[in-house]
């Protein structure tokens, strides 16, 4: 799964501590979901998706078929 978290929070100036605070997770689960490391839950995925005020899909998606 790719996704545009890191541009995202970038974008709003907030550092991974930050945007972990908001999510109630640690600083190294927003690296690991940044760094395609881990996929986030469903409910992590809607809570991100109603910080940033987009839908799912708009932060993260399927990665290509090869």
């Amino acid at each position: 799964m790719t996704n545009r978290l890191r541009v995202l929070r970038a974008e709003r100036g907030w550092s991974q501590g930050e945007l972990a605070e908001r999510l109630s997770v640690s600083r190294q689960t927003v690296n690991a979901i940044e760094t395609g490391k881990y996929d986030p839950s469903l409910p992590l995925a809607f809570a991100v998706a109603r910080l940033f005020g987009m839908p799912i899909e708009a932060i993260f998606s399927p990665e290509p078929s090869p």
